[in-house]
């Protein structure tokens, strides 16, 4: 058995930020301007922070879908650890003999390892809208290899540890041939690079809200996201339009749900991230010396409570469906959080009702056991929708610009 003493680090939340920052904490690894462990908030920041993505998707046999981006994901990992002067060790194998042998030997020297895994073959996950063949690779921290028991032990975005099988966690690994056994530990970062580090962070996220992105449509991106958004929803003849591409029942449904998860679970903040960006910059504001990014924090603080106006929109209280779709999702989330492998019949459970309540969604106007929603209504719950994106755009333009003169 291979399991590291007095483990106890489970506060962060993202795969990404919410990993280093696990690994980093358990190293003892100190922030220079606090003397604290680095927070998840000052990582995320660091990695190209706050953004606003807007992409449809329409598979054939599947439903349609619709994404929101709450965070920047270009490369934010490799950002972040390049801009902190952070050395990477990297050991990669196709050999799953020495896949699990570097695993055993990075474990037995002390350290938890930083491993790449498919996030839907792993035992605690739950898969709201996930596609066959689909797979998704994300780093975890292993910090503990028990064969004889047949556990491995995980630190992956709950509060508490959670487990898988040796063998579980070897087809999870595996999934894909990029990311296949692939390890990662990390020497400190350089505390010399700190302010640089958070300097371009922040012209990231300028940059993502308010030019062309490095790769995609500008409509998918920043502040042009939210004016695409609205069109989308009171323009019904558009060729993406809410009319076409979510029309009234399942599809309508599904789109609500997966953009409501994306504002409040799927990053693991909730508000769109907006509070914990704000808490980025208030470090930041003392890192730079720029006291006027404080200011800045208290518009992405207004910014959240937008965002959760946008989400109680999405799925309203007062219609019987949605209102328990929206419970749903918040047991759901609350129980992977805080029970994880124990939990997993009830999560089951949960998305069984989640997808008899799709399934309802079929069957007409109804506003207990069908969609809630008549014609009529549905152009006018679009514009409300329409409204909520608007005022979201109106509070983080206004961020934006007090953050873009905070920088000089």
């Amino acid at each position: 058995m291979t399991i590291l003493p007095h483990y106890h680090e489970f506060k962060g939340h993202h795969w990404e930020t919410g990993t280093v920052r696990n690994f980093y904490a358990y190293r003892g690894v100190r922030a220079p301007h606090t003397g604290e462990p680095y927070t998840e908030a000052l990582l995320m920041g660091i990695s190209g922070g706050a953004v606003m993505g807007y992409f449809t998707f329409a598979y054939e046999g599947h439903d349609p879908q619709c994404r929101i981006l709450t965070r920047n994901t270009f490369a934010p990992l490799e950002t972040m650890l390049t801009r902190l002067g952070v050395a990477q060790h990297v050991q990669h194998t196709a050999n799953p003999d020495k896949g699990r042998a570097n695993l055993l030997d990075t474990l037995a020297s002390g350290v938890p390892a930083i491993v790449w895994a498919d996030h839907f073959s792993l035992p605690y996950a739950y898969n709201p809208t996930v596609l066959e063949g689909m797979w998704a690779m994300f780093p975890i921290l292993v910090y503990g290899y028990d064969e004889p028991a047949n556990t491995v032990w995980i630190a992956d975005r709950a509060e508490i540890p959670l487990t898988a099988t040796p063998a579980e966690l070897h087809a999870a690994r595996a999934r894909v041939k990029q990311d296949k056994f692939r390890i990662l530990t990390l020497d400190p970062p350089n505390p010399d690079k700190l302010a640089s580090a958070v300097q371009a962070g922040i012209w990231d996220c300028l940059k993502l809200f308010t030019e062309a992105p490095p790769r995609g449509s500008k409509n998918n991106f920043g502040l042009q996201a939210y004016q695409f958004w609205i069109e989308q929803l009171t323009k019904p003849k558009a060729r993406l339009s809410w009319a076409r591409t979510f029309p009234a029942g399942r599809a309508m449904y599904g789109a609500l749900i997966e953009i409501y998860d994306a504002i409040h679970f799927f990053d693991g903040f909730p508000s769109a991230e907006r509070d914990l960006y704000a808490d980025f910059l208030d470090e930041a504001s003392l890192i730079l010396k720029r006291p006027a990014l404080r200011s800045t924090a208290e518009h992405f603080r207004a910014a959240a409570r937008a965002w959760d106006a946008l989400g109680r929109g999405l799925l309203p209280e007062h219609l019987a469906p949605f209102q328990q779709t929206r419970e749903l999702l918040h047991r759901r989330a609350h129980l992977a959080n805080t029970q994880g492998n124990a939990a997993i019949e009830d999560i089951r459970a949960i998305q069984t009702e989640l997808k008899t309540l799709k399934t309802q969604m079929e069957t007409g106007f109804h506003r207990e056991t069908g969609f809630p929603l008549t014609e009529a209504e549905v152009i006018a719950f679009r514009e409300s929708l329409a409204g909520h994106v608007r005022q979201v755009h109106e509070v983080e333009k206004e961020a934006v610009m007090v953050m873009r003169d905070a920088m000089g």
